[in-house]
């Protein structure tokens, strides 16, 4: 990810979360003698003069816990006003590493479930981080139009769990779509995943779902966050993506990467244009959206992204 301009007024700070296979990340505690000691947080420190936040991750894991960083994904960029400073965090996801890790600095290390933190106070920064890190690296649409209602809950039922499913079916009406939704929240919520809808905020709020995502036309027309535990939004470009940050949604789909038959019009903005627009910092987990599998997982982290969002290949 290209990296942001300097602002002199805020102090750059890198953090990263170590991952494990099982999604399971690791926090640290802060020493004693740093501001909000004994406050747990994710591992970092702040960029050195001349230094990229790249190589002021690897030196600060090499310095707080003895270990290697080998492989490490951006992923957001989150700015928290402290009573001591402004604080612009870039925060990077580590996937490998050489070393155990073990306190250096007389600090505590702890592997935390995501959605169940065990350990406390955590620093306020990193509320929404740790919401963030709930989110699953595939997020599955729905495509009855394409493979028939039947065999796509069919498929939901007897495939692999998924964690998180978005109903986006513009060919239902509305007491269509709610029947469908009942069947698909049934069997998600059993295998213990979420489902979000693809519809008018106003029609979900009794329905039994964990939250409603937004097309970008009603993204843009808001100016306040809808009410419900987990809201995102499609969107095409920086300034979508920048609102999305602002009204504090949990997650933005961008797109399309590759050409995708569900818009065939639309120019494919391939990882290159993926990464530009999200060259000013995303605030929000972005997840790459358009003509993607599986397999594209990785290239989607490189990229800056959290994960991959798939309409067909989830389906395959």
């Amino acid at each position: 990810m290209t990296s942001l301009s300097p602002n002199p007024s805020r102090l750059l700070v890198v953090a990263g979360a170590l991952m494990r296979p099982d999604g399971s990340f690791m926090l640290g505690s802060r020493p004693e003698g740093k501001p909000y000691a004994g406050y747990w947080e994710f591992p970092g420190g702040k960029v050195e003069p001349g230094e990229t936040p790249f190589a002021a991750l690897v030196r600060e894991f090499n310095e707080e816990m003895g270990i290697r960083v080998e492989a490490a994904t951006p992923w957001l960029t989150r700015v928290h006003h402290y009573e001591h400073a402004t604080v612009e965090l870039r925060f990077y996801r580590i996937w490998r590493w050489a070393g155990t890790p073990q306190p250096q600095e007389g600090q505590s290390f702890a592997w935390q479930q995501p959605g169940a933190p065990s350990v406390a106070p955590m620093l306020p920064a990193n509320g929404p981080i740790l919401k963030s890190m709930e989110l699953p690296s595939m997020f599955a649409i729905t495509c009855a139009h394409l493979i028939g209602e039947t065999a796509l809950l069919q498929r939901l039922a007897e495939g692999p769990a998924l964690p998180w499913v978005q109903v986006r079916e513009p060919q239902m009406d509305r007491t269509r779509l709610e029947h469908f939704v009942a069947q698909v929240a049934g069997i998600v919520h059993a295998r213990g995943g979420k489902v979000v809808v693809n519809a008018d905020p106003a029609w979900v709020e009794d329905w039994p779902v964990d939250g409603v995502h937004l097309p970008a036309h009603r993204l843009c027309a808001l100016t306040a966050r809808p009410a419900f535990a987990w809201v995102g939004a499609s969107v095409h470009n920086a300034q979508e993506l920048e609102l999305a940050g602002k009204l504090e949604l949990d997650y933005a789909l961008l797109g399309p990467v590759k050409k995708t038959a569900t818009h065939p019009e639309a120019v494919p903005i391939g990882w290159d244009g993926f990464e530009c627009r999200l060259a000013a910092g995303a605030r929000l987990p972005v997840y790459a959206l358009g003509g993607l599998t599986k397999t594209d997982l990785e290239a989607a982290r490189a990229a800056g992204a959290h994960g991959v969002a798939l309409m067909r290949g989830a389906w395959q």
